[in-house]
């Protein structure tokens, strides 16, 4: 018969084939098709004799004529198989090379325990301590409950189903990829949005996309703010240009008031030397008060520019309280007003000092303030005069300054004038001797000559009295 050989020779081969398909071992790995779906299970053609029989519950999005990667879980008349077991070991694989590779594994958190948390990775359950859950930490741990996380293998021992994971440690990673790629780009100079990351007492924390900066407090606003947490919120997104670069000490220093406008612009125009103004106290130091004249511009009433008797922890010139006064001279280039509650002249009283006030002259005045070598007077605004304490008729032990009250009114007499140096000397002492004088010419008789209608006696009693008063 022709061709009988051939035939036989294929069916043999076909036979033997056969019989090397039905050497499928349990655990092995296969590459298989699904041939159909019926009920609650699925055929899957893996080149055996017969088709293995697979879950319907494990096919998840997989229909009829996909590929599928099943692992043998029992051999016989008839195969099983599981593709859940198949992308474990999978997931396995991937475990093990991430631990060599230090590549990140995603896992989830399904529990709590002392110290720490349990994941599970790949079917594997294990082990995340707290302290490498979050970096910054964070206070509230349950929060990370069933959470999905990305995780960076620590430990990783299959055999004894050991694995240590951190997620904390990813983050760190991340945050230094994103801290060198903005310091290759970061350049002073540069305006830029940030995020407040944190506040304290001197500043705020801006983070810049990997790279924290500083706001210096005098830097958030040209408004004088004693806390940055009178203006600023953690979380709040705010814009900022770079002062200061120093990559070395890994500090970037910030401002957010130089990108808004100057408060300054046209001061000068709406405030000028004699104008009256009205403000808000805003703080207090040693030497004075500041008063807030418009957002950002602050004016200084020195205690030399209160009023005479006025001391600086008046009730009236409390922080929050509102004043007005004079303004005596305005610096722009330096940011400058100075104040003042006295009235200022609207003419320089140096100018015609002689034709007002000569020696000789009684005046009258109101204290400003004391000082060891005497008092000082104010005349008039703008014009103060010096009594020494040589001329204010008292003993050498007493002090000038408890003996004339600032604010109170007293009377003297001009011992000099010198307009160039714009200097006043008086004389309480005079100015009484005078009195005295007068209260005694006109008790022995006003109108008579002194030369001509005053007797022996009486000549020798005033020329006592003049002695004295001396």
């Amino acid at each position: 018969m022709t061709g009988e050989p051939e035939e036989i020779n294929e069916f043999e081969q076909a036979l033997e084939a056969n019989l090397e398909a039905q050497e499928i071992n349990v655990g092995a790995v296969l590459e298989g098709t699904i041939a159909a779906i019926h009920g609650d299970v699925a055929l899957v053609d893996v080149g055996g004799k017969s088709e293995a029989v697979l879950e319907r519950s494990e096919l998840d999005e997989l229909g009829t004529g996909d590929p599928v990667e099943v692992v043998v879980v029992s051999a016989g008349d008839e195969v099983r198989v599981s593709r859940r077991l198949a992308l474990e070991r999978r997931l396995k694989e991937k475990l093990a090379q991430a631990v060599e590779l230090g590549e990140p594994v995603e896992g989830k958190v399904v529990g709590r325990r002392k110290g720490g948390f349990d994941i599970t990775v790949a079917g594997v359950r294990g082990f995340c301590p707290a302290s490498q859950i979050s970096d910054p930490r964070t206070e509230d741990l349950d929060q990370h409950l069933g959470q999905l996380y990305s995780f960076k293998v620590l430990e990783f021992d299959l055999d004894q189903r050991r694995l240590v994971v951190s997620r904390a440690a990813l983050q760190r990673e991340e945050r230094q990829r994103r801290r060198e790629a903005v310091w290759s780009t970061l350049r002073e100079g540069d305006e830029i949005e940030g995020t407040v990351r944190s506040l304290t007492d001197f500043g705020a924390f801006v983070d810049l996309g990997g790279v924290d900066g500083l706001v210096h407090v005098t830097e958030i606003s040209h408004r004088h703010i004693r806390n940055p947490r009178e203006v600023l919120s953690v979380s709040e997104q705010v814009r900022v240009k770079v002062l200061e670069l120093d990559a070395e000490r890994d500090r970037v220093s910030l401002s957010i008031k130089q990108l808004q406008p100057n408060p300054w612009e046209g001061v000068a125009e709406r405030f000028s030397p004699g104008s009256p103004f009205r403000g808000t106290v805003v703080r207090k130091l040693d030497f004075g008060a500041f008063v807030e004249l418009l957002p950002g511009v602050d004016g200084l009433i020195h205690v030399s520019q209160l009023l005479p008797g006025m001391e600086l922890d008046d009730p009236a010139l409390a922080v929050g309280e509102t004043v007005e006064g004079w303004v005596r001279e305005v610096e722009v280039e330096h940011q400058r007003i100075g104040l003042t509650l006295r009235k200022v002249p609207d003419h320089d009283p140096w100018e015609r000092v002689g034709m007002h006030y000569q020696p000789g002259q009684a005046v009258e005045g109101v204290v400003e303030n004391g000082a060891p070598f005497g008092v000082f007077v104010e005349l008039e605004p703008g014009l103060s005069a010096l009594v020494p304490a040589s001329e204010m008729g008292l003993a050498r032990e007493v002090d000038p300054r408890t003996a004339f009250e600032p604010g109170a009114k007293v009377s003297a007499k001009v011992l000099t004038v010198d307009p160039e140096r714009r200097r006043i000397s008086l004389s309480v002492r005079a100015f009484k001797r005078d009195e005295e004088r007068e209260e005694y010419r006109r008790h022995m008789g006003a109108g008579v000559p002194e030369e001509s209608g005053t007797t022996a006696f009486g000549q020798r009693l005033m020329e006592a009295l003049g002695k004295k008063g001396e």
